[in-house]
Order: C-alpha cells, then structure tokens, then sequence
C-alpha cells in the first residue's frame, strides 16, 4: 500500500508543489487580512477600526469579492494565451503593494478602491494557480491533487489569521505589512522555480489572442448575451447600496425583458444572426446552482466573527483554558503569551482564532477526506458536503454558547472539504477541455462571485435586521441552512438529469 501511495504522489510534477507553495503565501496574505476584515471595519475608530456599519461591511465584501471571482475567466484566458507565469508575476506587482495601501486608507471612498486594487491582483492570482493545479493532475490522480492543493490553501488559510491576530494587538497596520510580505515572497519563487505547466503558450501552434476572446464568448455564449449578462450583475451590484431590492428586480426585469423583446423581433424578422445564444449551458447552470452554496458558505468569514464579538462570551472559556494550562506545568508568562495570541483585551477569545478551527481542522484532514472520496461521483460528494454544512450552520443558531460555535465551525470544515475540492475537480477534469483548463477554471470562479456578491449583502443586511436590531441571529443562520438544502436538492436533480451524461462523456474521452 506505501507502494502504491508513493507512486501516486511521484506523477506530481515539481510544479504542482511550487503551485502549491505559492498558495500559501497567497491565503497567508489574503486571509490574514479577510478574516479579520469584519472585525476591523466595524470595529470604532478609537480601537483602531474604521468605524463602518454592518451594512457598509457587508457591501465592501461583496461588491469587491464578487469582482475578485467574476474576471476569472478573462484573466484565466489570458493564461492560457500569454502563460501562467507572466501572469502571476503581474498578480504578485499588484497585490503586494496594494495590501500596504489598504492598512493605509481610513474613508469608505480610499478603502474601497485599495480593497479593488486587491480585487485586481487577486483575480489574476486565482484562475492560474487553480488551472496549475488541474494541468499538473490527470483524472487518476485529480481528487488527490486537489485535496492536497485545498489542505495547502487552508495551511495558508490558517497561519495568515493565527499570525495577524497575534500582532493586531500591537496595532492593525502591521496586519497589513504582513499581508504584504507575504505574497511578496511569491516572486522570487515564481521566477527561479515555477515552470510553466501548458506547452501551449510556448509552442508554434498557440491560439492568437482573438480566438483566445473567442473561446472565453463562446463558453458563456455570443456577445449579446455576455452583454445582457453582465449589465444584470451591474444592476445588483448597484443594488447593494444604492438601489432598493424592489428597484434592482425592476430594472434588471426590464432589461432582460428588452434584450428578449429584441430576439423575438429579430427571428419574426427572419434574420439569420443578432439573437442572444448561450454557450455551454450544462457548465453555467452548474455554476448558478452552485453559487447558493457560496451564499451560506462565506457567512463562516464574513458573519461569524461579527456574531461571535457581539452574542457569544467567550471570556469563561478562555479563562478555563488558561486555567488548565497553568495545571499541565505552563509558566505564567507561557500563559500569558497564549492569552495575548488568543484572547483581546477584554479576556474573550478572538473571533478570528475561532473561525480559524476550520482551517485547521482542513489541515488535518483533508487529504483523509479526499482519500475517501477518491471513488465517489464529484457531484455526489459535492452534494454531501453541501448538506453536512447546512447541519454546521444549525449548531451556529445557538451559538450564544460558545461551544456550539467551535462545534459548528468543526462540522462546516467536513462539509468543504467534501464540497470544494470536488468542485474544482469536476471543472478541471470532468468540464474543461485540455488546453482551455485556466478559461474554464476562470469562469468557475463565476459561483464564487455570484455567492460573495450574494452572501455580503444577505450577511450585512440579515446581520444589520436579525441579529442587531431584533436580537434574533438564530433566524439568520436558519435561513443559511435552508439555503444549503435548497441548493443540494437542485444539485440531485441536475446530477440525475445532466451531471451523469457530462461525467460518462469526460469517460469516454479519457
């Protein structure tokens, strides 16, 4: 079995483990500052904060995660044509200096465009190193690959959150240096050791750059459609702040109705060509169900530290913890330093260090997780993984004990990683033709825009309605749990009825 084990990790090429490095750096930097994100724009301006309501919040998560994930499919095209590793070198210029900058602006106008600029740099970043991923795996060894890529994302995930709520004490512009250096140390090892993995930008068959343009419509569809799509975003992302949820149905109610009124004039007319047409239809409902997962799914980082600083008293438990160290032999300045890392000032537990018991358990077991998983149907586990969260986020209702909060944010960590290295997986290697993996992992992001879009309104809207102005966040996690089951059963139907024939086509192609 150790055999077989060994032969299975030496088809890794040396580039998937420097993807994997680079990864790292990348979820140090973006999580050691997004996973205190909520606590830093809320939090008073004597604290440091910047003194934002939960609605402004909840916006500045949304509208820029939500343009983090939604150009993906541009810049992963990009990849494809020009090479992964120009492209990543672009990402590191922008991102390492635009984390700086973030610590740096304190209104809503400055804050917001070096948020952006993050977005930007980001957005380069993710379709490359995830289309790394999958061009350094086969079908055979994918589930494998991406499990052990998501254990390093969490690695990532957890150290960049451990390390910036330890010095937040010392104030929260060193949060934003550490970001910084973080994915700085991504160049020097992206220029001596990432090799590119597609021989396509290099070889003399390369696609020019208008049929790369031409790929990217045609996965979505023809460019009216793109254009109808993309305006409806626009109108929701409009509608985060400065429209009403009645304005935003309206508006996007009518443009869609005009672009439909137009197509059906065009074919009364016998015209040949103008109509809207969709691309690979199969792969963006996929998508669209999939994102009502992302929707619940960031509520674990951008509601629950929120939740936790204002409903849960942790201060008990950590005073127990502290305890029980001080009887296993700790020194007192031992505990004391355990209780700088962990606990504020106040004596309650940071939120950021609970909600990074998911990385953690991540860490763990993941590659367990995957092992597991190896035989099963992606969208299957999938499906799972979606209903084990929803259980997560019933344990959070009542997390007015602190327990059930560390008990929920357990559960959740099984529930993604059933859930989100196969997703991936199933885009990279059941979905995307060869050489197009960095386009279609691009538009994978798609879900994840549409659920951070989603989810930052909902988190700051329910957060700023339920929990603050009712006292009734238990509702709130009620409805992210139904969420979750809402999109499971939607999941079962195009599994049963599309996921099947696209898996036993990916098969016969093998």
């Amino acid at each position: 079995m150790d055999n077989g084990k060994q032969s299975v990790f030496k088809q890794f090429p040396g580039t998937f483990w420097i993807g994997n490095c680079m990864e790292i750096f990348e979820r140090m930097s973006w999580y050691g500052f997004f996973a205190l994100s909520s606590l830093y724009i809320t939090g008073s301006v004597a604290s440091g904060g910047l003194g934002f309501s939960s609605e402004d919040r909840g916006l500045l998560q949304g509208v820029v995660t939500f343009f983090i994930y939604l150009f993906p499919f541009f810049t992963g095209a990009l990849g494809d044509r020009y090479g992964f590793k120009k492209m990543l070198l672009i990402a590191y210029c922008v991102l390492s200096p635009a984390y700086y900058l973030l610590g740096q602006m304190k209104s809503f106008p400055a804050f917001f465009g070096a948020f952006f600029l993050v977005g930007i740099g980001a957005a380069i970043f993710k379709p490359l190193i995830v289309g790394t991923i999958g061009k350094t795996t086969t079908k055979k060894t994918g589930s494998l690959g991406f499990g052990i890529f998501y254990m390093m994302v969490n690695i990532g995930g957890f150290a960049g959150p451990f390390i910036a709520a330890a010095i937040r004490n010392t104030g929260w512009n060193y949060v934003f240096i550490a970001s910084s250096i973080w994915i700085a140390l991504n160049i020097p090892i992206l220029l001596l050791f990432y090799k590119e993995p597609t021989h396509e930008s290099t070889s003399d068959t390369k696609r020019s750059f208008k049929q790369v343009m031409v790929d990217m419509m045609e996965v979505l569809g023809n460019g009216r459609f793109f254009v109808t799509i993309f305006v409806v975003l626009f109108i929701f992302v409009l509608g985060s702040k400065w429209l009403s949820v009645g304005e935003v149905f309206t508006y996007a109610g009518i443009w869609i109705g005009l672009n439909l009124l137009v197509d059906f004039l065009l074919r009364l007319s016998g015209a040949k060509s103008g109509w809207m047409k969709v691309g690979n239809t199969r792969f963006l409902v996929f998508l669209l169900l999939l994102s009502s997962f992302w929707v619940a799914f960031n509520q674990i980082f951008i509601t629950l530290p929120e939740y936790i600083r204002d409903f849960s008293n942790t201060a008990p438990l950590m005073s127990q913890f502290a305890d029980w160290l001080s009887r296993i032999g700790f020194s007192q300045g031992a505990v004391d330093t355990v209780r700088s890392i962990l606990a504020t000032s106040d004596g309650k537990i940071k939120p950021e260090q609970i909600v990074n018991i998911n990385a953690l358990a991540i860490i763990f077991f993941q590659i367990i997780v995957s092992f597991f998983l190896t035989r099963l149907k992606a969208l299957v586990a999938i499906m799972l993984g979606i209903g084990v969260s929803a259980i997560s986020f019933v344990m959070l209702a009542f997390g007015v004990n602190p327990l059930f909060v560390i008990l929920g944010v357990f559960i959740f960590s099984f529930g993604e990683m059933m859930a989100s290295p196969k997703a991936k997986e199933y885009t990279a290697h059941a979905v995307a033709p060869p050489d197009k993996v960095g386009l279609y992992m691009g538009y994978y992001m798609w879900c994840n825009a549409l659920g951070n879009l989603f989810g930052g309104i909902l988190s700051g809207r329910l957060y700023g309605w339920l929990a603050r102005d009712l006292g009734r966040p238990d509702i709130m996690w009620f409805i992210f749990a139904g969420l979750s089951v809402f999109c499971a059963f939607l999941l079962f139907i195009y599994h049963k009825t599309v996921g099947v024939k696209i898996e036993r086509e990916s098969e016969a192609h093998a």
